[in-house]
């Protein structure tokens, strides 16, 4: 009787194929492309290059204006798109029309609301426009020796347009007792020059060389408004200001006296679904273009975070807030945008990869060594047999065949030397029946 203990040379542990490396690779590629495109989703597309802005007529403020922050957006490589239009009122028509293609526009308070305009946002209020009237006649506290007369009032589609048949109905003027000129103020400056008309209203702003060339004249006067106040509590948009005497020309001391006006604040309008970048953009410019001091203005005091009639956007209130973002700050605007957006897709990258390869080997040695340590647990349910007393024969047949799947395990070269253990302690037991007297069969070689 062979009393030795069979020994298993020729059975030994088999390397784990390269084929479990590339799945897990393969798992952490498509987590990272899956994280990736749902990031590239979250980002939306990159800045447009070509954005359109709806101005206002030929030579007047906004359509000069417009051309100021092309001039600044084509150094960031971006191209501003100029289109002529009446005015205000048309610019929000046109903004809140996706087909029309435009995504920016100067409109003045008064004209629209969040519930009219719920597409539209603003980037905060940019300067005052005053309420000009201007008459070759004197024309009464109540405006009542305008009855009868011929009154420019502006484009149809401009805020000039609007706030003035509002302002003159409030005076208990309109077309049924005065003759009302749909003119641009340009036109209107030189009909009432050549007497023509007898008035013209328009919304425009200082720098406007109408209104500097109609201050100016001995052969109009510039009609103030003394209940300005009541007209800002009716209309809460509208700011009073104060022209000083002689301001539009000392030498002929023009206008005489101080004059009242009041006045709607102009806002830089978007789309709410402009990209940010541009609406970044678009501060940046406005500060440059707005901030200097004026005669109804400090220093500073525009672009200012105003809500008006629309929202600010987030970008807006951010920018106001604590300004630019940090890499537009110091790099050209389009590596800002694409230094941007790496770092933003650096995010599946580190909060997947990093987790991976750092925990991944324990997870993975948790495995192997859970396999093994399966097989000790049988290990151990054959030895509380022998204890019971059951059968040599099945015990045998079982601990040949535990010994088999020891040796066949797909593992590490790592935990090589603890399947050479649990094989140590599978003799182990082998030992124990020889010690016991028991008959041992003999074990086939694999």
């Amino acid at each position: 009787m062979d009393t030795s203990v069979p020994r298993y040379s020729g059975l030994t542990p088999k390397p784990v194929p390269h084929s479990a490396l590339v799945w897990f690779l393969v798992i952490a590629v498509a987590l990272v492309l899956l994280a990736t495109i749902a990031m590239l989703s979250w980002l939306g597309p990159l800045p447009p290059r070509v954005v359109t802005m709806s101005t206002g007529t030929p030579g007047s403020e906004y359509e000069l204006l417009g051309r100021r922050y092309r001039t600044i957006l084509k150094r960031s490589g971006v191209e501003l798109r100029l289109i002529s239009s009446p005015g205000g009122v048309e610019n929000l028509r046109r903004l809140a029309d996706p087909r029309s293609g435009v995504a920016i526009g100067f409109a003045q308070g008064g004209l629209t609301s969040e519930s009219q305009s719920p597409s539209l946002e603003s980037l905060g209020t940019m300067f005052f426009e005053p309420f000009w009237a201007f008459s070759s006649l004197p024309v009464g506290y109540k405006l009542e020796g305008l009855r009868g007369k011929k009154i420019a009032v502006g484009l149809e589609g401009s805020g000039t347009y609007a706030l003035a048949l509002n302002f003159l109905r409030l005076n208990g003027i309109d077309q049924h007792v005065a003759e009302l000129e749909r003119m641009a103020p340009e036109q209107a400056a030189e009909a009432l020059l050549r007497g023509d008309i007898s008035a013209a209203v328009m919304v425009r702003s200082w720098d406007s060389t109408t209104v500097r060339r109609l201050l100016a004249s001995s052969s109009v006067n510039l009609v103030g408004f003394p209940r300005a106040d009541a007209y800002v509590a009716l209309y809460p948009y509208l700011t009073k200001l104060i022209l000083p005497a002689g301001v539009g020309d000392l030498a002929t001391n023009r206008p005489p006296t101080d004059v009242t006006l009041v006045a709607p604040k102009a806002s830089l309008i978007v789309r709410n679904d402009l990209h940010p970048a541009i609406q970044y953009l678009l501060l940046e410019a406005a500060v440059q273009i707005h901030s200097a001091p004026s005669i109804f203005r400090q220093a500073g005091q525009f672009p200012a975070p105003e809500r008006g009639d629309l929202p600010l956007s987030p970008e807006a209130l951010q920018y106001y807030k604590s300004g630019p973002p940090f890499l537009q700050r110091y790099l050209p605007f389009w590596l800002a945008v694409l230094t941007s957006r790496l770092l933003v897709l650096l995010v599946p990258v580190v909060g997947i990869l990093f987790p991976l390869l750092h925990f991944g080997p324990m997870i993975y040695s948790g495995i192997m060594r859970h396999k093994i340590s399966r097989l000790y647990g049988e290990l151990k349910h054959i030895e509380a047999q022998l204890d019971n007393g059951e059968g040599t024969d099945d015990v045998l047949e079982r601990l040949h065949r535990l010994q088999i799947r020891a040796s066949q395990m797909h593992i590490p070269a790592a935990y090589v030397q603890l399947v050479y253990t649990l094989r140590a302690h599978i003799e182990l037991v082998q030992r124990r029946l020889m010690q016991a007297g028991r008959t041992l069969l003999d074990t086939p070689h694999s």
